[in-house]
């Protein structure tokens, strides 16, 4: 394991602000464009903001654990390295596998909602037929938008953390710009009339609401990844981590309340994107419609370029501790970014628009599943530390017991659940080919890399006590 003593290292750029931005940037993607109508036609105006407390409820308190694991261990990878040194290598891959799956969802997602974006402000401009995919046609010239963004986003991850953390502040700020607008609207100008009935008496409705919060939540953990390049205290990560969750549960329950009381059902039944409607309805102006899409693109790239970056760190420590091939772990000698690492994201991003925009609805649930997996590995991870390790290191400490963690691993068993077949929410087809197809890929990681990465322990990273010391 001397090797891993010598790999260079990350660069200390991000600040308190980079940090924040980046997480709450990277958990309000489009999906507040595109899907809160159907949130809302689903289960109500209150069942949604009650599926998105839920939701919420279950993310602040994995991230409580987050918070408390990743000022412990601020290292590149997350949940990588709270796996192995509380479960071993093999938890610790199968987090890292499974986060993985979940930030590569989101890219691809994101590559496949921007060319749907540019429809809604230019109507025609999908030209060149190709193909049919589950009977959606498939257009040259909507698959080289996806593609142009593909390559533009890994291009600002190729050139530096501190690069993507300011394009990310810009695009984060004209979101809340947006945001700020659409709430004011509906505060003002919203009618009781529009949100009837505030309840929808479904279940299934109500669960399908829920089920898709894991993967809108996701992004408050793209700080544990690379909390190895934040310059700051290790304390700090966790309470800017717990910050960017509660920012993103009011940015969504605000969402929601507006469209809801911003456009009437029949409308939202019809509509293409249900809050650019909406907004336009409370001001009684199609441009502001056109606002809010832009808003809704910044939303694509801010996410997009946050996974990106968090999905490059952890395979970037996946390779450094021998689970993925050595490729992977190359850094820019002058940049500091694990370059393949981004490349091959890259590449992915820009494959997806080629599936056409039914990839959307099918990423969603299959990495949401793998999501909330990963979330269930860092609550048994806290859980273990507590008890072998009651001595750590701790600058943020989620409370004296361990009921936090209890709570968390409980909620994610039961989220978990709602994915499983015959649930009123339980995957697809298309969904489960995803997941056990990732998963295959696994398996044969694990098959040809165990000899080299069994022996691996997390004090394997550090020279020394003291250099764990001198981390927190």
């Amino acid at each position: 394991m001397s090797e891993l003593r010598d790999k260079p290292k990350l660069k200390k750029v991000l600040t308190h602000t980079d940090a924040l931005v980046l997480a709450f940037g990277a958990m309000i993607g489009w999906g507040w464009v595109v899907l809160s109508g159907k949130w809302v036609s689903d289960a109500g105006v209150m069942g949604a903001i009650l599926a998105f407390l839920i939701g919420g409820i279950l993310v602040l308190f994995v991230g409580l654990t987050y918070s408390e694991l990743a000022s412990s261990m601020p290292k590149v990878g997350g949940e990588h390295a709270y796996a192995l040194r509380g479960i071993g290598p093999n938890g610790s891959f199968i987090a890292s596998w499974a986060i993985i799956l979940g930030y590569v969802s989101v890219v691809a997602f994101e590559a496949v909602a921007f060319p749907n974006v540019i429809e809604y402000l230019f109507p025609n401009y999908k030209v060149i037929y190709m193909y049919t995919i589950t009977g959606y046609d498939v257009y040259l010239s909507w698959v080289l938008v996806g593609v142009a963004g593909s390559i533009i986003v890994t291009a600002v991850n190729y050139f530096g953390a501190k690069l993507a953390a300011f394009f990310q502040m810009v695009m984060t700020l004209l979101i809340v710009l947006v945001g700020l607008m659409l709430i004011f609207g509906g505060v003002t100008n919203g009618s009781m009339a529009n949100a009837d009935p505030l309840w929808i008496a479904s279940s299934a409705g109500f669960l399908s609401v829920v089920i898709a919060t894991p993967f809108l939540f996701v992004g408050f953990d793209v700080i544990p990844q690379a909390a190895e390049e934040m310059d700051m205290k290790p304390r700090s990560i966790g309470k800017l981590l717990l910050a960017s969750v509660i920012c993103a549960v009011f940015f969504y329950v605000a969402v929601i309340y507006s469209v809801g009381f911003g456009l009437d059902a029949d409308s939202r039944e019809v509509s293409v994107l249900p809050t650019a409607d909406a907004i336009s309805n409370l001001f009684n102006s199609d441009i502001f419609g056109v606002i809010l899409v832009l808003g809704g693109v910044a939303g694509i790239i801010t996410s997009w370029n946050a996974f990106v970056l968090g999905a490059s760190r952890i395979i970037f420590a996946m390779a450094e501790t021998y689970m993925l091939p050595k490729w992977f772990g190359k850094l820019h000698p002058k940049y500091g970014t694990p370059t393949n690492a981004i490349i091959f994201i890259g590449l992915l991003s820009a494959i997806s628009p080629f599936f056409g925009a039914p990839m959307l609805g099918w990423l969603v649930n299959a990495g949401g599943l793998t999501i909330v997996l990963a979330y269930f590995t860092v609550a048994i991870s806290f859980l273990l530390l507590r008890k072998s390790e009651p001595a750590m290191i701790r600058p943020f400490k989620a409370g004296k017991s361990s009921i936090i963690g209890w709570v968390a691993a409980v909620l994610t068993v039961c989220f978990i659940i709602l994915y499983l077949p015959g649930m009123p929410a339980g995957l697809g087809k298309q969904e489960w080919m995803i997941f056990a197809g990732w998963w295959l890929l696994g398996i044969y990681f694990i098959i040809t890399r165990y000899k080299q990465y069994k022996l691996l322990t997390y004090e394997n990273i550090y020279e020394d006590e003291d250099d764990v010391k001198d981390a927190v």
